[in-house]
């Protein structure tokens, strides 16, 4: 069955690959704040987010956007009853305000760039964690708790942030999560009350 969230993994995956061998591309859809500034280029909020570093940052967000995504399709539109439309507000959303702050400090910096689909996914994850805070992912075969995992996402990326050293905007993660919980609670305030009563009954299983 096709979901929203395979179609953006498709895209992101298609584009991302294009652009590992095209500079040109590259260039034209990374996070640039002078360009944006300067040239009126506002897109670049957008498609900076459907490119990658490398293979292995691509495949993280995947990975992690694919067991979240599809549940979050399940769980917000097929139980909570909420459209469709909402998961592509949510996802381009985050990708948008978890650029805000880095572009708010970068405004005049020509040499800061910044790419990549984390403060999406992100928004996705900690959205999701509302509802199925025990949820299990399987990663290489090892069962993890999804609060763990995001959990341990989060930490990932403080750390490569403060560690710097590439053209990842790591400080998205913490953006969109942040803007992943305000929006689900803003839509549907019942997740809190959900997330309160989960998070003190441990039930394992739910992400495959």
């Amino acid at each position: 069955m096709i979901t929203i969230t395979l179609v953006i993994v498709a895209i992101t995956c298609i584009v991302s690959f294009l652009s590992f061998s095209n500079e040109k591309m590259m260039e034209e859809l990374i996070f640039y704040s002078p360009a944006i500034t300067r040239d009126n280029q506002w897109y670049r909020f957008i498609t900076s987010g459907f490119i990658h570093a490398d293979i292995q940052h691509l495949a993280f967000n995947m990975f992690t956007l694919y067991f979240f995504g599809k549940n979050w399709e399940s769980a917000y539109n097929d139980y909570l009853g909420l459209d469709k439309i909402w998961y592509i507000v949510l996802y381009l959303g985050a990708l948008i305000v978890s650029q805000i702050p880095s572009y708010l400090k970068n405004t005049n910096n020509y040499h800061y760039r910044s790419l990549g689909a984390s403060g999406a996914v992100s928004a996705i994850v900690f959205s999701m964690i509302l509802l199925m805070p025990w949820s299990t992912l399987y990663v290489f075969v090892l069962p993890i708790p999804a609060i763990i995992y995001a959990v341990l996402y989060l930490g990932y990326t403080i750390y490569m942030s403060r560690k710097g050293g590439d053209s990842i905007n790591h400080d998205a993660h913490l953006w969109g999560a942040i803007f992943g919980i305000i929006f689900s609670v803003v839509l549907k305030p019942e997740v809190v009350s959900i997330f309160l009563e989960a998070i003190t009954h441990p039930h394992f299983g739910g992400i495959e």
